[in-house]
């Protein structure tokens, strides 16, 4: 129904701060770019944990009484965008339950892809879940007899974790925060202005409650957060990382620093290396709004080209628009985008994007600006093509969806109704960011997994499997 991509979450934590929750709360506003399904804060006084949770964005699920409400001196929080389980209230997170070792909570970004293994080795030892989601099963290995007894019930059960998690984990004396060995999603470590200790996905979070960027979490490193301080701990020996580069090209904040750049820099970047790559002669440069903005600024620099926004979003057209016809897809589109007809018209016009994924969306504003009098279309996209599916905490479609898996550059630029098109290559994309080459997963565009995805689950697979035990 759509051409968007979807990460799964953002997380946050804070300790110490007696307006912990007040805090998550613009946090959690701030990295709503990373899942507007449901959002959720958890709080403990030091001695219980409380928790509120709902669907939709952070604005509609928190308002000052519920705020009021979740008082403590430490609160996590998650923005939640689904990628194993649906979009259901029950998935919403954080997830707070209670058993032998006390309460706790979890707030998850990422994907484990031996969740399907794992849910079914607990079922058949009767155990319960209550949930479709992937990290509800850390509450499993958590409680198991075999992990509880240990001295750190943690560092054993995230032994048998495969796959993307950056968790927040609070308990009623601490939070902790953990990267996977790979790194794969972003977690970050900061302080406040006041001195309290907190964690987010993105550094943006931090901007928005005043605190400062100390340093990542690094992959494999579990961070406490308590009236002690912070404490480190490895629970994995280190490996080369396998940070997802697609945080830069489109999912991330542009004023967000992460895996050592500044995402409106790499952007821009990209947008020369595509000037570079793929030049053509034009009248304008022009984003497609948002996604498309940085690159198309570095683009137009880099060419000289002038740089015009032709196409201006409407803000107003709900998230919720429900599409259920193809004519009614297409009137969404048109809703969703106006184009200036007085900048266009007539004009050989370079239309910048991030990315292509399904193409029937981008197929839909491509054909308002031939309506408009559009002369030429040429269009640069600053990633390659997306080939494969993720596994690891990106909703991109089953791969028999994706234009560029069957489909020639050229049968893909004829599919869309454009005069030219060029993908940005992958050396060229990885030149743009600073770390080495195989310090990031590529494996949307290469097809190169770091992992064995041999028996992945999708989306819904644990909703299928439940359904199915209890027929």
């Amino acid at each position: 129904m759509h051409d968007e991509k979807k990460d799964k979450c953002g997380v946050f934590g804070i300790w110490g701060a007696p307006d912990a929750s007040l805090h998550a709360f613009h946090a959690l506003y701030a990295q709503q770019h990373r899942g507007q399904e449901s959002a959720g804060i958890a709080v403990t006084d030091g001695d219980t944990l409380d928790a509120h949770t709902g669907m939709g964005l952070v604005s509609e699920v928190f308002n000052a009484r519920v705020l009021e409400a979740l008082t403590g001196k430490a609160a996590i929080g998650h923005n939640r965008y689904s990628t194993t389980g649906s979009s259901h209230c029950n998935n919403a997170q954080p997830l707070l339950q209670s058993f032998s070792g006390g309460q706790m909570a979890i707030a998850h970004n990422g994907n484990l892809i031996n969740a399907g293994l794992l849910r079914a080795h607990f079922e058949e030892q009767g155990h319960i879940f209550h949930t479709t989601t992937d990290t509800e099963i850390i509450f499993h290995l958590l409680a198991a007899p075999n992990h509880a007894s240990k001295q750190d019930p943690l560092y054993h059960a995230l032994q048998h974790l495969q796959g993307a998690y950056s968790l927040v984990i609070l308990k009623p004396d601490r939070i902790e925060a953990v990267r996977d060995p790979w790194g794969w999603r972003p977690l970050v470590l900061g302080k406040t202005a006041d001195g309290f200790d907190c964690v987010a996905s993105e550094s943006v979070a931090l901007d928005a409650i005043g605190a400062h960027l100390v340093r990542e979490v690094e992959p494999g490193e579990i961070i406490t957060l308590s009236d002690a301080g912070v404490e480190s701990r490895r629970f994995s020996e280190p490996v080369t990382p396998c940070h997802c580069v697609f945080e830069h090209v489109y999912f991330a904040n542009p004023s967000s620093k992460m895996f050592g750049d500044t995402v409106q820099v790499a952007r821009e970047h990209m947008g020369e290396q595509l000037a570079a790559e793929a030049p053509v002669e034009a009248d304008y440069v022009i984003p497609m709004p948002d996604s498309g903005r940085s690159a198309a600024l570095g683009y137009a620099r880099a060419s000289g080209i002038p740089y015009r926004e032709g196409i201006v979003p409407n803000r107003y057209v709900g998230r919720t628009f429900i599409k259920p016809t193809q004519a009614q897809r297409n009137t969404a589109v048109q809703l969703k985008l106006n184009v200036v007809e007085d900048i266009v018209r007539d004009k050989r016009i370079i239309v910048v994007d991030d990315s292509i994924v399904r193409g029937t969306t981008t197929r839909g504003k491509m054909a308002q600006l031939r309506r408009a009098g559009v002369k030429e279309i040429h269009f640069r996209i600053s990633c390659p093509p997306i080939r494969h599916g993720c596994f690891f905490g990106v909703d991109f479609p089953d791969t028999s969806q994706l234009i560029a898996n069957n489909r020639s550059v050229d049968e893909i630029a004829e599919f869309l109704g454009v005069d030219s098109l060029h993908f940005l290559s992958l050396d060229g994309l990885l030149s743009c960011v600073s770390k080495p080459a195989d310090h990031y997963c590529t494996a949307c565009w290469s097809g190169d997994y770091r992992l064995d995805v041999s028996h992945p689950i999708g989306k819904l697979d644990l909703e299928r499997y439940q359904l199915k035990m209890f027929r």
